[in-house]
C-alpha cells in the first residue's frame, strides 16, 4: 500500500495540528459558554415574560436555533472552501464565531428594551451557527489532508478534541467566574465575562491559524484546475446517500453529547428544586463537568489512534455500546449528588469519545477531493441538526410531560440505535488515498481497503507506507 503523492514536513504538520486544536476549541468555548448560559440565566434575563417553565423551553431552543443554519454555513464554507481552499475558511468562521459570541455578553437584557432583547440574542445566535457549520470541515481537511495516510484517525482526533477541550475550558471560566460572582451578582453581570473572554481567545486563534500553509490536497487540486463550479450540487447529486449515512453515524454522539455540551445536565443539577432542578451547588456542578470533559478527550485520541489500527467501523461498533451503556448511569447518578453528577458525566465521555474520534478521519474518507470540504460539513451540520440540535428541549420536554428521566434515556438510546444503522451502511475506506489525481482517474468508488493507490504507482511517486 502506498501514500499520497503529497509531502508534508512534520513541522508543518505539527504547525497545522496547534492550529486546528487552538482555534476549534475556542470556536466551541464559544459555542457552549452560549448553551450553559440558556440553560442557567437566559430564562430569565430574555424570556422571563412567557413564564417559568415555558421560558426555560424558549431558552433551551435558542440553542438548537443556531443548528438550523449550520447547513447553511456548511453550504457557504463548503462551496468556497472547494473553490478557494480550506486555510481562508478557518480564519473566517473564528472571526465570525469570536465577534456574536463578545456581542452576546453586551446585549442589554429584556428588562432594558423589551422584545428586542430576545430577538437580538436569536440572530447572535443565529451567527454562531453559520460559523460553527463551516468550521470542522475546513479544520478537519487541514489536519487530515496533511497527515501521513496510516495516522489520519489520530490526525483527525486532535480536530475532534476541539469540542471536550472546548467543553474543559467554557466549564472552567464558568465555574471561576460564578465562584466569583454568586446568586444574584452573576444573573447582574457576571454571566456577560465569558463571553467578552472571546475576545482575547480569538486573537491567539488567529495568530496561530495564519502562520500555516493551505492544505497539500487543495494545492494540487489549484495546479490541476479540479475545483469543482458547483460542489454543492455534486455532492448532492453524486454522494447525497453518503450525506445521509455520515449524518445518521453523527446523530447519536450529538444527541447523546448535548447532555453535556448543551448544559443540560449542569443546568438540571444546579437549578432550585422549586424550579424542576436538582439544587445542587452550581460551582461544584460546573466542576464535577470537568470530568467529563477529561474522559471525554482522553478517549477522543484513543479513538483515532485504535481506527488507525482496526478501522473506523469495528472501533465505532465498540464504541456505541459503551455509548449506550454510559446513558442510564448519567441520570441516575446525576440525581445524587454532585459527585453523581462527576461518576455519571465522565462514564459517559467514554462512549463519547470512541464515537467522535474517528469522525474526521471516516468523513474526510467518504468523500472524493474535489467535494470534500462541501461533503464533510454539510453532513456534519444535517448530522448535528437531527442529532443534538434540540436534544436539550426535548429532553426537557420530556422531563415536564412524563416527571421521570426515563423518557429521556429512552430518547437518547433511540438515536444510538439509529446511528448504528447508519455505521453498519457506511462504507469504511481506512486509508484511502484521497489526492485529486486518484478521483480523477475513476479509482474512488471501487476502491477497497488494501488497494494500492493506482496513480503513485504508475508515477513511481510517493512512499511506501511503513
Amino acid at each position: 500500500m502506498v501514500q499520497n503523492p503529497v509531502h508534508t514536513s512534520a513541522r508543518e504538520r505539527n504547525k497545522v495540528l496547534a492550529a486546528v486544536v487552538v482555534g476549534t476549541t475556542i470556536e466551541w468555548y464559544d459555542f457552549f459558554i452560549y448553551a450553559f448560559m440558556a440553560n442557567l440565566v437566559f430564562a430569565q434575563l430574555f424570556f422571563e415574560p412567557a413564564g417559568a417553565g415555558l421560558a426555560q423551553i424558549i431558552a433551551l431552543v435558542s440553542i438548537g436555533i443556531s443548528f438550523l443554519f449550520r447547513p447553511l454555513g456548511a453550504f457557504l464554507a463548503g462551496h468556497f472552501g472547494d473553490r478557494i481552499g480550506r486555510r481562508p475558511m478557518l480564519v473566517i468562521t473564528l472571526f465570525l464565531m469570536g465577534a456574536a459570541t463578545t456581542l452576546v455578553g453586551a446585549l442589554p437584557t429584556y428588562e432594558a428594551i423589551g422584545v428586542m432583547a430576545p430577538i437580538m440574542l436569536l440572530l447572535l445566535r443565529i451567527l454562531q451557527g453559520l460559523s460553527a457549520g463551516g468550521e470542522w470541515g475546513g479544520a478537519v481537511l487541514m489536519a487530515i489532508e496533511h497527515s501521513p495516510d496510516h495516522r489520519r484517525g489520530l490526525y483527525g482526533s486532535f480536530v475532534q478534541s476541539g469540542v471536550p477541550l472546548g467543553m474543559l475550558l467554557a466549564t472552567g471560566v464558568l465555574a471561576g467566574v460564578r465562584a466569583i460572582f454568586p446568586d444574584e451578582s452573576f444573573l447582574e453581570w457576571g454571566w456577560r465575562i465569558p463571553f467578552f473572554l472571546s475576545i482575547i481567545l480569538v486573537i491567539v486563534g488567529y495568530i496561530v491559524r495564519r502562520a500555516v500553509e493551505e492544505s497539500p490536497v487543495f494545492e494540487e487540486i489549484k495546479e490541476t484546475a479540479q475545483q469543482s463550479s458547483a460542489p454543492i450540487v455534486v455532492v448532492f447529486r453524486k454522494y447525497g446517500l453518503i450525506v445521509l449515512l455520515c449524518a445518521l453515524v453523527f446523530m447519536g454522539n450529538n444527541a447523546v453529547g448535548y447532555m453535556t455540551t448543551g448544559g443540560y445536565i449542569q443546568g438540571l443539577a444546579s437549578r432550585p428544586i422549586a424550579e424542576g432542578g436538582y439544587g445542587f451547588d452550581p460551582v461544584g456542578v460546573q466542576l464535577a463537568n470537568l470530568g467529563g470533559a477529561l474522559s471525554w478527550l482522553v478517549f477522543t485520541f484513543i479513538a483515532g489512534w485504535l481506527s488507525d489500527r482496526i478501522g473506523r467501523k469495528p472501533l465505532y461498533m465498540i464504541g456505541w455500546v459503551l455509548l449506550a451503556a454510559g446513558v442510564i448511569p448519567l441520570f441516575v447518578l446525576s440525581a445524587q449528588n454532585v459527585a453523581g453528577v462527576a461518576i455519571g458525566v465522565t462514564i459517559l465521555g467514554v462512549g463519547l469519545g470512541l464515537t467522535y474520534g474517528a469522525q474526521a478521519a471516516w468523513y474526510a474518507e467518504s468523500f472524493p477531493a474535489s467535494v470534500r470540504y462541501s461533503g464533510v460539513s454539510i453532513a456534519y451540520a444535517i448530522g448535528a441538526v437531527i442529532g443534538g440540535a434540540f436534544a436539550p428541549t426535548i429532553a426537557q420536554a420530556l422531563l415536564q410531560a412524563t416527571g421521570t428521566t426515563w423518557a429521556i434515556v429512552g430518547y437518547l438510546l433511540l438515536t444510538i440505535v439509529i446511528s448504528v444503522i447508519g455505521s453498519l451502511l457506511l462504507r469504511d475506506r481506512t486509508q484511502i488515498p484521497l489526492s485529486i489525481d486518484f478521483e480523477k482517474g475513476g479509482h474512488w468508488a471501487n476502491w477497497r481497503k488494501g488497494d494500492p493507490d493506482p496513480t503513485v504507482a504508475a508515477s513511481g511517486t510517493g512512499t511506501a507506507a511503513k
